[in-house]
């Protein structure tokens, strides 16, 4: 049996206050209030031209294929046209004001934070006994077996070991501190002497040392950091003033 179920905007602020993520979202609130009142102080405009092209790169990029897929996409998602136009409006000035602000900034942040950004392709045995670690080490220094022979032998994690400890392109973020620090002190490919951390002791093999370089893609990631990093700062500067009503009641 079928039945009609009613939503209201209520409803939809209530289920919200339910889920927890009302924080979250005075958040975001606060973030589009800075890119906004920061971009007018900038003096920092959007064309109808620029709008437009946004407009369709943002339906290229949702699937929206023509007019009908755009309606059903608007209807799923509770927005009107307007909405559509607001969302848009919102990335393009984001868009400019970060690059207004850290265009600039980019290259001598790259070349102030160079190591950050240096890569390596790393294999990996993690063993318990120290040892034992070093054991398996001078065995593979002495060519009694390959570290891959190795990598079948002590690695416990399934699908590390089909792989052949294969780690991939890591960069510094990605290690443990004493890891890190002995990868990127080496040229490439050499095995390490085994490192000990407070999760075993780790046997590994830089296969390769990749220099960074500063292509569209790095830029664009140090673009979005800065960015990101300017905008939380300016959140939490902001004193909030909320008229969310929220009763309490006990029970």
């Amino acid at each position: 049996m079928s039945q009609t179920i009613t939503i209201t905007k209520e409803d939809i602020l209530h289920e919200v206050q339910l889920s927890c993520k009302i924080p979250e979202m005075i958040e975001e609130i606060i973030k589009r209030k800075i890119v906004l009142s920061s971009a007018a102080e900038a003096g920092i405009k959007v064309t109808k031209e620029e709008l437009q092209q946004a407009s369709d790169q943002m339906r290229v990029m949702s699937q929206l294929k023509d007019a009908q897929d755009t309606w059903v996409w608007l209807e799923k998602y509770g927005l009107s046209l307007d909405d559509f136009e607001e969302i848009v409006y919102s990335t393009l000035i984001s868009q400019k004001l970060s690059n207004h602000l850290f265009a600039d900034k980019i290259e001598p942040y790259f070349y102030e934070h160079q190591l950050d950004y240096i890569g390596a392709v790393i294999y990996e045995i993690v063993l318990d006994d120290e040892d034992e670690a070093i054991e398996v080490y001078y065995e593979i220094k002495e060519n009694e077996i390959s570290f891959q022979e190795a990598t079948q032998q002590y690695i416990k994690d399934t699908e590390l070991r089909r792989k052949g400890g294969y780690r991939g392109k890591v960069n510094r973020i990605d290690l443990k501190p004493e890891v890190s620090a002995a990868v990127f002190a080496v040229t490439s490919p050499t095995i390490l002497k085994p490192i000990t951390t407070a999760d075993g002791i780790y046997l590994v093999l830089v296969a390769e040392i990749i220099k960074p370089e500063l292509d569209k893609r790095l830029r664009n990631k140090i673009m979005f950091d800065l960015y990101s990093q300017w905008l939380q700062q300016q959140a939490q500067q902001v004193q909030v003033v909320s008229h969310l009503e929220v009763s309490n009641q006990s029970a």
